[in-house]
């Protein structure tokens, strides 16, 4: 069987920015190639905010980035990828725009705030003029207004304030100040006003980015008419959907991008290039991607898509989606718990709480964490939304006189109290649309019902019920009812996102590797059964979606979190190390639940990388701020930051390299064996392998913007650890690319049981096409059991291994016939002894010899 030929065998990420341009990336091709990946997957390409590093600050989705070398340079870089055997997948942003400075950059943001709602571009952003008289707040503003009075001028026929110049309505140039700002259909504030008074949608907590109303046909039309002429000429090749969850309707979107890139498609291939007619790359008429059915003709394709769905542990991806699958975090947390040992995760957190003494709440206990977190969040930072919510649910209750009588103040602690049990990022239901599923429906209820408890009288409890219906879809069918329900989906997943992943993350901290996105600190550790069991349901069900291990948004690379698992092995030894390492620093540890961080970060940057001030300094200072124990972003602890700084320079940094050295000959074996394992089952497990620029070889990065430096593309020969990762990768993609259909779509994946008193040590698994049925390793399912395909083998838990006397008699099954390891050169036969099989590397890749 022959893998869909439009599915990539494997993805490579590259983070565009002025530094790393189209030019330097057309440059890497050969390289990139030479790896045997099949696609370049490029970070946003529309036009950003100038100089942005990562580009999801869009302010124009007519035009390619200029200064990372315009439309030219994509159509270019596409041609020369092409010219070696890859596509190019790009990634887009649906959900939101920057709000720049000077606003001008957003033209169709520039024209709302000039004419106000009855701008033609008013319909773009998701705005709430119903409050703030009517006006757009903009948090701009250094200090209160009054403050700021002097600073601000009319210059050149527009009101500027620093870097910001906001248009003026028309026939107001001549007012005074005072009445100049009154008369405008924006109010500018002071940037603390956000939290409270905000009344635009905005990507999380972030005033400088502006929702973007994509449910709208025509506003979808007009944000994604450039990307489909990309599509359809040949220079997009697929698409990576950034943040789907902060969608009003996320199923809805992909339908209807679905059929627009179908219609896009529809008039046959076209050279990456562009050439055909009007081969110079210049604008023609979007097609018609409004609702109703598709258009496209005969011969139309989609593209593979995939999703930035953050999924929880037991959570699925919605069926009906019209995409390849996600990222790929679901992968990233069961690779990575193969190697946490959770009898010493025990043991390590057991030290970590002796050690920083934590609050339950305040990073004692995973879950108590996470609540405390999302009630600071819901209540704090998502104060404007939570109003937002509150006055659309008030009106639904006035509208309808069975649900008067429910006071504000009730309606904001029901909302506020369901939205802080949901365990997921969102539910997906509407008012109009398909119904919610079952699962999300049993889980609002859940919530609604565990929610009761914040009210002290039974009565006023009543008001959960409808802000649980209504968070359904279930009251009404008017343009209320669908804005509550949309919103109350939106605000749960902002909420998910900061108080998770931007805050309890950094409060819990044994184990900082298991602190990652889409993993669960709590329960980290993952059995080689559920793995498998995992790797079966994804092969069956979303058999091209996508698998990462490091990203842009990972708080620390992959090879930094093989390093920090390898602690999971020997806790009782870093407990007594960190204890000797704070002691011994010439300036003290402001805290210890800070110097228990701060070594482990200095850890994960791995050798060479330690005492990095440059590169560790910043990352623990954001580590602090997130957490927000005694210092934030918005409120800056200046004595507490300067002494965080001081004992990282005096300690981690300050180091001698003899206690690194120390330290580093305990961990450089289980972290070598658990870098190379997590590599060989991200890039042969089911679904598509996404690398992250650079990972190919060791890669100790930190939290952005540690990880999104410059890359330096093949560069000088690899040796140590880097060599042995390089030939790994090699290996592995050339393999998929040579045999795309072991691995994609209509593949089979079969779990090899190692035997013997080390079994639990190995993870191994074979990959084959599957066109004779072939799914045994001795052939009694009727054939001789002799299809062609590949085996991985990966070590886990290697000190644990090696304590326990190494893999004396164990053995591991092969299917019939010699097997070759592509990494050594060895061949065996099964059963085969892993002692001899992994004598060189703790990993193997076999094909038939």
């Amino acid at each position: 069987m022959t893998a869909d030929p439009g599915t990539p065998t494997a993805t490579y990420r590259l983070q565009l920015q002025p530094a790393f341009p189209f030019a330097a990336a057309e440059r890497a091709v050969p390289y990139l190639a030479s790896l045997g990946v099949s696609h370049l997957h490029l970070s946003p390409v529309l036009e950003a905010v100038p100089g942005s590093t990562h580009g999801y600050d869009v302010v124009d989705h007519s035009t390619v980035r200029a200064d990372l070398g315009g439309e030219e340079g994509l159509r270019a870089l596409a041609r020369t990828a092409r010219a070696h055997g890859l596509g190019l997948i790009v990634d887009i942003v649906p959900n939101h725009m920057a709000a720049p400075a000077p606003e001008r950059l957003n033209a169709p943001l520039w024209e709302v705030l000039r004419d106000g709602p009855e701008s033609a571009y008013a319909r773009w952003f998701d705005i709430d003029w119903q409050a703030q008289g009517g006006k757009v707040l903009l948090p701009v503003l250094g200090g209160p207004l009054g403050e700021e009075w002097d600073r601000l001028r009319i210059e050149d026929g527009a009101l500027r304030y620093y870097d910001h110049a906001f248009p003026l309505r028309p026939g107001t140039e001549g007012l005074p100040l005072a009445e100049l700002l009154d008369a405008q259909w924006y109010r500018l504030g002071w940037w603390r006003l956000a939290r409270t008074e905000l009344n635009y949608r905005r990507f999380f907590t972030i005033s400088e980015l502006i929702a973007v109303r994509v449910e709208d046909p025509e506003v979808f039309a007009a944000t994604h008419a450039a990307l489909l002429e990309l599509v359809r000429d040949g220079v997009v090749d697929g698409l990576r959907i950034d943040h789907p969850d902060g969608l009003a309707d996320p199923e809805g979107y992909l339908r209807r991008l679905d059929r627009a890139v179908r219609a896009a498609t529809g008039d046959g291939e076209r050279g990456p290039g562009g050439e055909g007619e009007d081969g110079g790359g210049g604008r023609r008429a979007a097609p018609d991607v409004g609702g109703g059915q598709s258009t496209a003709p005969e011969g139309g394709g989609a593209r593979w898509t995939v999703v930035e769905k953050i999924l929880a542990r037991d959570e699925r991806l919605p069926a009906a989606w019209p995409v390849a699958g996600t990222t790929g975090y679901d992968a990233l947390h069961h690779i990575d718990g193969l190697f946490v040992d959770p009898d010493g995760l025990e043991k390590l957190t057991a030290l970590y709480r002796a050690f920083a003494a934590p609050p339950a709440d305040l990073g004692g206990d995973w879950a108590a964490t996470v609540r405390r977190a999302a009630h600071e969040v819901v209540t704090h930072e998502l104060a404007a939304e939570v109003a937002r919510l509150t006055r659309t649910a008030s009106r639904i209750c006035a509208a309808d006189p069975r649900l008067r009588d429910h006071a504000p103040w009730a309606l904001r602690t029901a909302i506020r109290e369901v939205l802080v049990r949901l365990p997921v990022y969102r539910p997906y239901a509407s008012v109009s649309g398909p119904p919610a599923t079952d699962a999300d429906a049993v889980m609002l209820r859940s919530a609604a019902a565990d929610a009761r408890e914040a009210f002290t009288v039974e009565q006023e409890a009543q008001v959960v019920r409808v802000v649980r219906d209504a968070a359904l879809g279930g009251l009404g069918d008017g343009p209320d009812h669908r804005d509550f329900c949309a919103r109350f989906a939106q605000t749960a997943a902002a909420l998910r996102a900061k108080s998770v992943e931007d805050t309890a993350f950094y409060r819990y901290a044994p184990l900082l590797s298991a602190a990652e996105v889409g993993g669960d600190p709590g329960r980290p550790a993952v059995a080689p059964e559920e793995f498998h069991a995992f790797s079966a349901r994804r092969l069956r069900d979303w058999p091209a979606t996508g698998t990462v291990l490091s990203t842009h948004d990972t708080k620390r690379s992959a090879d930094a979190r093989a390093r920090l698992a390898a602690l999971t092995e020997g806790p009782g030894w870093w407990g007594r190390t960190v204890e000797e390492l704070t002691r011994s620093a010439t300036a003290p540890a402001p805290d210890p639940h800070l110097a228990w961080t701060a070594w482990q970060t200095a850890l994960a940057l791995g050798p060479g990388g330690h005492g990095d001030a440059e590169r560790l300094v910043p990352a623990v200072l954001k580590a602090v701020r997130e957490a927000g124990l005694r210092t934030t972003w918005t409120e800056q602890n200046a004595a507490y930051e300067a002494e965080v700084t001081a004992f990282l320079e005096a300690g981690p940094c300050a180091a001698d390299p003899s206690v690194w050295a120390a330290i580093d000959a305990e961990l450089d074996g289980p972290a070598r064996a658990n870098a190379l394992g997590a590599a060989l089952l991200h890039l042969t497990m089911p679904g598509v392998p996404d690398l992250y620029m650079g990972t190919e070889r060791v890669y100790t990065a930190l939290v952005d913007p540690d990880n999104r430096r410059p890359p330096e593309l093949g560069g000088e020969p690899a040796d140590g650890p880097s060599a042995e990762k390089l030939l790994l990768t090699r290996a592995a993609l050339n393999l998929r690319r040579e045999h795309p259909g072991w691995f994609g779509p209509g593949s089979t994946y079969t779990p090899l049981l190692a035997s013997g008193p080390s079994a639990e040590h190995c993870v191994a698994f074979l990959r084959t096409d599957g066109t004779d049925g072939t799914d045994s390793t001795d052939g009694t399912d009727g054939t001789d059991g002799t299809d062609d395909g590949a085996v991985t083998v990966v070590t886990r838990l290697s000190r644990r291994l090696a304590e326990a006397g190494g893999w004396s008699a164990t053995r591991l099954p092969l299917p019939p016939g010699r097997w070759r390891d592509l990494l050594t050169g060895r061949t065996a036969e099964g059963p085969a002894a892993l002692d001899e099989l992994l004598s060189r590397l703790p990993v193997a890749l076999l094909i038939r010899n």
